[in-house]
C-alpha cells in the first residue's frame, strides 16, 4: 500500500488520519455527553475534563496533520458514477467536516484558556493561554463548540451513510477507497 494518495484511493497517511480524526471525534462528542451530566463533586469532574481537552489537542494536531497531507497529496478524484448533486454533496460535506475539525479545538481551547491560565495535557506539559477573553467571548466559545461538536455528528452520520450506501447499494467501492 502506498503512503500518498494516487488519482483513484486513499494512501495509508490520509487512511490512519481519517480514521483517527474520526475515533477523536466520536470518542470526545461521546465524553463530553457524559461530562456535562457529571456533578462538581464527582471524581471524573475533573480528570474528564482534563482527558477531554488533552484529546482535543490531540484532535487540533492530527486536523492540522491532516490539512498539511492534504497539500502534499491531492485526494483522489470523486468516483465518477457519482451524480452531480452527489459530488457537490461530498464536497460540502468534507468541508464542513474540515472546518470543524478547527472550530471545535479552538472554541475549546478559547473555553479551557478564557481566565488567562492554561491546562495539563496528560500531566506532561502545561498547554499555555495566549490570551484572556470576556465572559461574553467565553460563553459565545462554549455556545459554537457545543453546536458545532452535535452538528458535526450530523454531517458524520451523513458521510458515513453516504460511503455505506455507495459501497453497498450502489457497488461502487467508496467505502473500500477509505479501509
Amino acid at each position: 500500500m502506498a503512503l500518498r494518495n494516487t488519482a483513484t484511493g486513499y494512501g495509508l497517511v490520509s487512511k490512519l488520519l481519517h480514521w483517527l480524526i474520526a475515533g477523536c471525534i466520536l470518542g470526545l462528542t461521546g465524553l463530553g455527553w457524559w461530562m456535562v451530566g457529571l456533578s462538581y463533586y464527582d471524581s471524573w469532574y475533573n480528570r474528564g475534563l482534563e482527558l477531554h481537552r488533552a484529546i482535543g489537542m490531540i484532535a487540533l494536531l492530527l486536523a492540522s496533520l491532516f490539512l498539511v497531507w492534504k497539500l502534499i497529496s491531492r485526494s483522489p478524484r470523486l468516483q465518477s458514477e457519482l451524480a452531480p448533486w452527489e459530488k457537490l454533496g461530498a464536497r460540502a460535506a468534507h468541508g464542513v467536516l474540515l472546518l470543524a475539525m478547527f472550530a471545535i479545538p479552538v472554541t475549546g481551547y478559547a473555553i479551557s484558556t478564557s481566565a488567562g491560565s492554561g491546562f495539563t495535557f496528560f500531566g506532561l506539559f502545561e498547554v499555555p493561554a495566549l490570551l484572556s477573553i470576556s465572559d461574553a467571548a467565553r460563553d459565545l466559545a462554549i455556545e459554537l463548540h457545543y453546536y458545532i461538536a452535535y452538528g458535526l455528528l450530523g454531517v458524520v452520520a451523513v458521510h458515513a451513510g453516504a460511503a455505506i450506501k455507495h459501497q453497498f447499494i450502489d457497488k461502487h467501492g467508496t467505502l473500500r477507497r477509505m479501509l
